[in-house]
């Protein structure tokens, strides 16, 4: 099966996997205004940074064609779109960052609002083309890092569905396997939205690759069988010390990581690092209905009237990363230093 589109932009109109119908069944939503782009983003029919990122760039490009006026009306019309989508997920930094891309490219081009249209559907359509190009590049610097064979444990879902194609911490398991390496995937359920489960194990059956779905409470013993040769994730956000904000669950993995002597890997790409936040202590947490907490599919399954915290992401100390594979290289300790490096314009190997 080829890889499905996670979005795709025709007619005017920006289609939408719906991520929370998968594995049952691909269904797009249409986006016809920027609203519709923002609640796909906060009900989580897509998910992951580099998609949501893209997301809201079209949604910014949809919001563009229900704007009018004068060029400074429509700069102004511009900018309190962009603040409507900024505020659908605070974690994910890609999200910010296309919207100021955007919002950039609008203010820099000379023209009236036919004009800006046109350039900003050219600059989302580059967004979207760049992420790919970069995943591949994450790909091509990580398969350096994994062993053949591989045994390689990954936490959510971080592959093409989280990106606009290719993936970051799955592009690396990808370019392992077209560099002829033997791959095996270990794949964490993902509580409580549980996209290891629903989406990370059947983007990789689509494409024949060997997974095997764990219960997150497994991952420990897992390693401590030495049935890991290391571990791939992806990241919402990497704070300019190298702390990593990622889906809840991650930093319990890379502490038995580090307990059981296993390389524990970030793979994003520099549109997520953000290196206007110092550290992972400054990173804002998403937090999440409870009712994914105490029901399961429609069912409750926890008393009624039960207090809740149910946090999307947790921040992983930079001390406990191995590396950060980035579309740049990849970045060792200090983190402080070599994402400095990238982030001035140099290259990592």
């Amino acid at each position: 099966m080829n890889r499905v589109e996670t979005l795709f932009w025709k007619n005017d109109r920006l289609f939408v996997l719906d991520q929370t119908r998968l594995p049952v069944e691909m269904v797009y939503v249409t986006c016809e205004s920027y609203r519709d782009a923002a609640e796909v983003i906060r009900t989580m029919k897509v998910r992951g940074a580099p998609a949501i990122g893209a997301v809201a760039a079209f949604g910014l490009v949809l919001g563009a064609l229900e704007t009018g006026g004068d060029r400074e009306t429509f700069l102004s019309g511009l900018e309190l779109i962009a603040g409507e989508l900024l505020g659908t997920r605070p974690t994910a930094v890609n999200l910010r960052w296309a919207l100021e891309r955007i919002l950039s490219k609008a203010a820099d081009t000379p023209g009236d609002a036919a004009d800006l249209r046109r350039v900003l559907l050219a600059e989302a359509v580059a967004i979207l083309r760049e992420d790919v190009e970069a995943n591949r590049r994450i790909g091509a610097y990580g398969n350096e890092l994994v062993p053949d064979p591989a045994r390689i444990l990954t936490h959510c879902n971080a592959g093409a569905l989280a990106t606009a194609g290719y993936g970051t911490a799955l592009g690396v398991v990808r370019a392992a396997r077209e560099a002829g390496k033997r791959v095996k995937v270990f794949a964490d359920e993902t509580r409580p939205f549980m996209q290891g489960a629903r989406l990370t194990t059947w983007e990789l059956m689509c494409e024949g690759v060997e997974v095997v779905l764990l219960a997150d409470s497994v991952a420990g013993y897992l390693m401590a069988q030495k049935d890991v040769d290391l571990v791939v994730v992806g990241a919402d956000r990497v704070a300019a010390n190298g702390d990593v904000a990622n889906k809840i669950g991650t930093y319990g993995l890379a502490v038995l990581a580090r307990a059981h002597g296993i390389p524990f890997y970030v793979a994003a790409p520099l549109s997520t690092i953000d290196p206007r936040t110092a550290s992972g202590r400054e990173i804002p947490i998403e937090e999440r209905d409870p009712g994914e907490l105490t029901h399961f599919c429609g069912r409750p399954i926890a008393p009624e009237g039960v207090s809740v915290w149910n946090p999307a992401f947790d921040v992983t100390p930079n001390a406990l990363i191995t590396a950060l594979i980035t579309d740049a290289g990849v970045l060792k300790p200090p983190f402080e230093e070599s994402l400095r490096r990238v982030l001035g314009g140099g290259q990592e190997v």
